[in-house]
């Protein structure tokens, strides 16, 4: 593990929002690692934390939005040095000057929140090269056109005076993630970047990513609730429910060996072509109200294997090898043997028959 280079890593992360109804503690404690030319893959129901969490990264903060505790160390180049930095620590203006945009980029879900309607395309991929680097206007406007070739769009020097409304949604997020590269990134953030686009889109953008990925060695954070994307495009994956990561592990680790039964109930909701089994499978009840303190386990009234001491008392991780861990008792040496559903189990054995 020593001889891969951190890029981000987060730890005891603890954000709440201020709300007319009471604060809502949305991330509680969160760790997480990423680390140099890696995918990460972060999945849960909405509401889980996924956004905050890197947004938080990202130095986007709502004004109502508090910090509690924990640090977000990022660790990227300037020059020939290497430096680490906590992001939390920095302020606007310097997340502004030094990280956003330059170091870490985010792309969106809506392209067109991302997109100024009143400025021509090109305009807005030099922006970044403009800001940072000082990159001259016609230096600028040929790394632009190179970018726009490069995520796919053609007839780059026509496609640099349109505006945003004169392209297609897959075009505009292409657009969106030529401008996320501008100015060479070390973290590129996926924040549910292919939910507005059609599947034939979708796939195109997925291995557009991948190759810029395979190309420039570029860490990236993918957050989704496809499962479907994330087997395609994943290293790791963390699993997060009410504002904690429950489980983490490798691509493998988390679809062919789950074992929180979070995970379980995500992988018998997805759709799939070769069961025959009739009903697709939903997860009871809801997920908690986090305006309310958390009692236990947060996912211990949904969960049809919880046990007395999931209500009492928080579970901590448990390792299950070294790239594996969960947060559930029943990993507990002392806990009764659960195996995964039998309908999950039937699936799991189909899909490793079809890797074969």
């Amino acid at each position: 593990m020593d001889e891969k280079k951190h890029v981000l890593k987060i730890r005891g992360l603890n954000v709440s929002f201020k709300t007319s109804a009471g604060v809502v503690n949305a991330v509680r404690g969160v760790d997480l690692d990423l680390f140099e030319g890696e995918t990460l893959a972060i999945v849960g129901e909405s509401g889980s934390g996924k956004s905050v969490t890197v947004k938080t990264v990202m130095g986007i903060r709502a004004s109502n939005e508090t910090v509690n505790a924990g640090s977000v160390e990022f660790t990227y180049r300037n020059g020939e040095k290497e430096v680490t930095e906590d992001l939390v620590k920095l302020s606007a203006k310097e997340m502004r000057q030094r990280i956003k945009g330059k170091r870490i980029a985010m792309v969106f879900q809506d392209p067109m929140t991302s997109l100024d309607p009143t400025m021509t395309i090109g305009k807005q991929i030099m922006e970044g090269m403009r800001y940072h680097y000082k990159t001259p206007r016609a230096e600028a406007y040929k790394r632009a056109a190179e970018l726009l070739e490069e995520v796919g769009i053609e007839d780059a020097e026509k496609r640099m005076k349109n505006y945003p409304h004169q392209l297609s949604g897959g075009m505009r997020q292409r657009v969106v993630i030529a401008i996320a590269l501008a100015c060479k990134p070390q973290l590129l953030i996926c924040d549910e970047p292919t939910t507005a686009l059609d599947v034939t889109v979708q796939a195109k953008i997925l291995e557009l990513i991948q190759d810029i990925q395979k190309r420039t060695g570029i860490a990236v954070i993918y957050i989704t609730h496809d499962l479907g994307v994330v087997a395609k495009i994943a290293d790791f994956v963390n699993v997060m429910y009410a504002g904690k990561i429950v489980e983490c592990g490798t691509v493998d680790d988390i679809f062919y060996e789950p074992r929180h039964p979070y995970t379980w109930g995500l992988l018998s909701s997805m759709p799939d072509l070769d069961t025959a089994d009739e009903k697709l499978y939903t997860i009871p009840g809801s997920p908690p109200n986090l305006l309310h303190p958390v009692k236990g386990d947060a996912f211990a009234p949904r969960n049809e294997y919880a046990m007395a001491i999931d209500f009492e008392e928080e579970p901590p991780m448990f390792t299950i090898n070294s790239h594996h861990k969960a947060a559930t008792w029943l990993l507990h040496p002392q806990a009764p043997k659960v195996e995964m559903p039998a309908q999950l189990r039937r699936r799991i054995d189909a899909m490793l028959k079809g890797g074969q």
